[in-house]
């Protein structure tokens, strides 16, 4: 019988193995942290037996500040890692506070429903264990008719998510009497979930919440906890419109952990592609499955899921039987999500392949390994990946393999900036005007606006003035009243900045036809056409019909192993410019800009290899956005190159800057799109600019303007340092008709960023 490795045995093997040893790029241990404990403070006695119950019978010191700043009422954001103990943070001073005052009411706000009933499931565990007489209940769009009443009438605890709080509970305020005449705490877990769209609508949705609280006389505390972030309480600040404390003195322990990046061999010079990260990881996910390894594999896509767990099922299923490793993701019934959490804490089942579905808190106990299958697109991800081993203070390992994508190998290639940055700011603009006036009508719906009254710091007169003008809005007196009959909420959706959306139905079942999601009308032209590709909840779709005049789109569901990107002919004006600076030779400005969008084809990308197999046409009307732009243009001496030199140049540039971009603003790569121009209509100079995709803008535009130097920096490293000859998917794209192109894009983004190139001038 053969002997099974353990963990140590097996990093040895990583070391000393002549397939693995040498894709090894960077080993970094981060050695163990015994806690740092207080005794528990003063609360009631049975919640203090409970405790003692569960084995916790201190307070990390985290926990200990927590829980002193709620109860003197200081709104505060926690920020420490994952399996820190952060949901003893608000449940024990929420518990405690409504055994002192049992009218006392708590809202927690939860941006998955399966966050949602994993953290039902941990209060009411305590609740029970120590014989409360306090009621907890989630209300969401599962939640039964008949249960609705019994939860806003007598619920001590009510457990939900921004979209039903945005659209059934606060429109519908006076069913909830009792909530907001007693609420005290309102929980907002998973801070770093709202940037974006989604956190400046939810701050907006917050504004109206505080709004209807201070009608019924209450004025909640605020606890936020998140994942490490850069601006932890800006964003929460701007979130809740409330002076937040920070709590980051981590007294939990952790086990040591090693974190390994893993570059797969080329296989393809020329075109630097390099075997796949989905065939590596499995061959390392295999390795440590076979000795019983508890192991997460991360993968990005349902497919990749799907891929990735056949592959290791087939690998191990002699040795450990199909059962002992699992997919997990948001497509799965809850009651199947349930019962791989339960294996995985019970031992039962060894390996899980997941989206990011379990980056977030939900309890799977330890695990001693965590694979990533590529990059997940921001360090603060990646270290909450890399929290789901090792959670229970044993020694862990994570291990990064790389994709040939380009935003992959530059971190898999620069490990200092990985461990030695602080994460990534999260960017919210609850002022932006589209966003602002949707959310100013749901509140004027809810209770009628006063003259002079502000709307989360914001003047409002113009704003309802404007809305009085459109036969929206009544002004009787000093007062604005909503005159409608419909209530606004129902058409806004808090996943997009757009007010005419797409509506996606899922037609893949006959007998259960079904909108699975939204989109506005911009974003829908490159992701929405017919014959695309759309991903959902990490499910595959493809669009059988776009009808644009209706706004609806039927997909149904498929499994290939491509995906689609369509080609936008963009024409971008610049309307105002708010800011503008020199850099170097080059120009750099900030402002609104009008841009106006013809999607024209599209493209069959295969996943891996990125090779092009197939494209088509897209029939569809020219759209217009305004919103905010950052942009750049070199100086004279680069026009003086061939007209052609200047636009593969260009737009090799560009195709570099898209990718890093990521890296230095808090955003999904789509949320800005990066446009090339060899002649901008506002300075008729080559000009590269990065506007925000949605309306009005959400800030992202900004912080590329204040970051510049530092983006242009790490493009041109980018570029210089890919061993492609001249040009390849991992710095400028391969659809380059000249060989100089990889050269003139250097040689711009030395100019751009202040730096003399090496090895001589390559653009003479």
């Amino acid at each position: 019988m053969k002997v099974r490795k353990n963990l140590q045995e097996l990093m040895e093997e990583l070391k000393t193995d002549d397939n693995l040893k040498d894709n090894i790029v960077h080993w970094h241990t981060i050695d163990e942290k015994p806690a740092v404990t207080v005794p528990l403070p003063d609360i009631h006695t049975s919640l203090e037996r409970a405790l003692e119950r569960r084995g916790i019978k201190e307070l990390y010191t985290h926990q200990e500040t927590a829980y002193e700043y709620a109860r003197k009422k200081h709104d505060f954001v926690a920020v420490t890692p994952t399996a820190s103990g952060k949901t003893l943070c608000y449940n024990l001073p929420v518990l405690q506070g409504i055994m002192e005052e049992p009218n006392a009411r708590a809202l927690y706000l939860f941006p998955t429903k399966a966050l949602a009933q994993d953290q039902k499931s941990e209060i009411n565990e305590l609740i029970e264990e120590a014989g409360l007489n306090i009621n907890s209940y989630t209300y969401d769009g599962d939640t039964p008719a008949n249960i609705r009443q019994k939860v806003r009438k007598a619920g001590h605890i009510v457990i939900t998510n921004p979209d039903m709080l945005h659209s059934a509970i606060l429109p519908h305020h006076t069913k909830w009497v009792s909530l907001f005449e007693n609420l005290r705490y309102i929980i907002i877990d998973e801070l770093h979930i709202y940037r974006g769209v989604f956190g400046s609508h939810t701050a907006n949705v917050i504004r109206r919440l505080r709004r209807i609280c201070h009608y019924y006389g209450s004025d909640p505390v605020f606890i936020a906890t998140s994942a490490t972030i850069a601006n932890p309480v800006e964003l929460g600040e701007k979130l809740t419109g409330k002076k937040m404390l920070l709590v980051d003195n981590n007294g939990a322990p952790t086990g040591k952990k090693h974190f390994v990046f893993y570059n797969p061999p080329i296989v393809n010079k020329p075109l630097n592609i390099r075997k796949s990260a989905a065939l590596e990881s499995r061959a390392i996910a295999g390795l440590l499955l076979k000795n019983r390894i508890q192991t997460i594999v991360f993968a990005r896509s349902r497919v990749r899921v799907e891929i990735l767990l056949t592959y290791l099922q087939e690998l191990v299923k002699h040795k450990l039987g199909p059962k002992a490793i699992r997919g997990y993701r948001g497509g799965y019934l809850p009651i199947e999500r349930r019962e791989i959490e339960r294996g995985l804490r019970s031992g039962e089942i060894y390996g899980v392949v997941s989206t990011n579905a379990l980056e977030l808190g939900v309890d799977i106990g330890r695990l001693q390994v965590c694979i990533m299958n590529g990059y997940p697109g921001t360090i603060a991800s990646a270290w909450q990946q890399a929290g789901r081993a090792g959670r229970r203070q044993g020694e862990s390992l994570v291990i990064m393999v790389a994709s040939s994508n380009p935003l992959d190998q530059y971190i898999i290639q620069h490990p200092d900036y990985f461990f030695n940055n602080s994460p990534e700011t999260a960017r919210i603009n609850p002022d932006n005007l589209i966003i602002m006036v949707d959310h100013l009508k749901c509140a004027a719906y809810e209770l009628p606006f006063q003259k002079g009254e502000k709307f989360g710091g914001a003047e409002t007169e113009d704003m309802l003035e404007y809305l009085e003008e459109e036969k929206i809005l009544h002004r009787q007196g000093e007062k604005w009243y909503w005159m409608n009959d419909a209530f606004p909420a129902t058409n806004i959706s808090l996943r997009s900045a757009s007010q005419e959306n797409v509506v996606i139905i899922d037609t893949s079942d006959i007998a259960n036809v079904k909108v699975i999601g939204e989109m506005d009308t911009f974003s829908a032209m490159t992701l929405l056409h017919e014959e695309a590709i759309y991903l959902h909840q990490g499910t595959q779709y493809q669009v059988e019909k776009l009808d644009w005049e209706e706004k609806k789109a039927f997909v149904r569901e498929v499994d290939v192993d491509y995906y689609t990107d369509a080609n936008l002919a963009v024409s971008l004006s610049v309307l105002e410019m708010d800011k503008e600076r020199r850099i170097n030779v080059a120009e750099a400005g900030y402002g609104d800009v009008s841009v106006r969008a013809m999607a024209t084809i599209f493209k069959k990308i295969k996943f891996e290899t990125h090779e092009n197999i197939g494209s088509g046409p897209i029939y569809l009307p020219e759209e217009e956005l305004h919103t905010n732009a950052a942009w750049i243009s070199p100086g004279h001496s680069w026009t003086q190159l061939s007209q052609q030199r200047v636009e593969e140049g260009l737009v090799g540039t560009a195709e570099a800057l898209r990718h890093i971009i990521p890296v230095f603003v808090m955003c999904d790569p789509a949320d800005v799109h990066v446009v090339p121009q060899v002649k901008a209509d506002h300075n008729e100079k080559p000009t590269i600019f990065f506007y925000d995709r949605y309306p009005g803008g959400i800030g992202l535009s900004e912080k590329i303007y204040e970051n510049l130097e530092n983006v242009l920096a790490e493009a041109r490293q980018i570029v210089e340092s890919c061993p492609c000859a001249s040009g390849c998917p991992s710095c400028i794209g391969t659809e380059t008709s000249l060989s100089t192109a990889k050269a003139d894009a250097v040689h711009l983004l030395s100019l751009l960023s202040h730096q003399t190139e090496r090895g001589g001038k390559p653009c003479q």
